[in-house]
């Protein structure tokens, strides 16, 4: 049986106060450590994958995949001793992609985890829809004899969305609702204050950690949902962050 620490959370890029939300997102990784962790909304060029995974004492590798330029996209951080083999992308449409690493667990089993980011104008919940069904088919036709899957990311839709519901019934669980009963009121907006922040949509859960086959969720909760002590309109991202301590095998 291996234990796994995993997390996921949109960076928001480098707009809204970047300077001044930086040494948050450090404290609170550093702090958090996840064995795996998802991201969303990096810039490249800014090594923001890289300035978090150098946050604590773990050591981490950035896997990064692509969307819709080759700057801009998702990443994934593995902290040693994981060893990830090849990561595969998918591109999702419009401007939206996944990415999978397969790994051996040190005790022995064997897990695929993937990071997305879905499309996010809040009419069109078909397009999520069909993302979700991308994903879905994508992993469905790469698994391997891998026992668990774990698809972490800013998915833009609440329960109440179709795509939500297509996740269920292929066989995943939001690893939040099963620990807690119910999924977070709100991941989106934190309550970040800038120049930039979207204000189109209601609050609501968009952020999730999916879990499918050999996996038993055994916590999950909130994280980077902290505001600054001196300022509480300063936050790490717009999003919080979501973490879950998970068994598999």
């Amino acid at each position: 049986m291996d234990e796994v620490h995993v997390a996921t959370l949109n960076l928001r890029n480098l707009a809204d106060r970047w300077d001044e939300r930086l040494p948050l997102l450090l404290a609170d990784m550093a702090a958090l450590q996840p064995d795996l962790m998802g991201l969303q909304e990096v810039v490249y060029p800014a090594q923001q994958d890289r300035l978090l995974g150098a946050a604590g004492a773990g050591h981490y590798r950035a896997i990064r995949g692509w969307a819709g330029r080759p700057e801009y996209g998702n990443s994934i951080l593995v902290r040693e001793p994981l060893e990830a083999s090849e990561p595969e992308r998918v591109d999702l449409g419009p401007e939206r992609s996944a990415t999978r690493i397969p790994l051996q667990l040190p005790g022995g089993g064997r897990l695929v985890f993937a990071v997305t980011h879905f499309h996010h104008l809040v009419p069109d919940d078909a397009v999520r829809d069909e993302q979700a069904r991308g994903i879905i088919d994508w992993l469905d036709g790469g698994a391997g004899d891998a026992g668990a899957t774990i698809v972490v990311g800013d998915f833009n839709a609440d329960p109440a969305e179709p795509a939500y519901a297509r996740m269920l019934a292929a066989g995943f669980r939001s690893a939040y609702a099963e620990a807690n009963g119910e999924e977070p009121a709100v991941t989106w907006p934190s309550g970040l204050q800038g120049p930039a922040i979207d204000e189109d949509g209601e609050p609501g859960c968009l952020d999730y950690i999916w879990v499918r086959g050999a996996v038993r969720v055994v916590s999950a909760r909130l994280v980077f949902d902290r505001p600054a002590v001196d300022d509480p309109g300063l936050f790490p991202s717009d999003h919080f962050g979501i973490a879950a301590r998970v068994e598999i095998g």
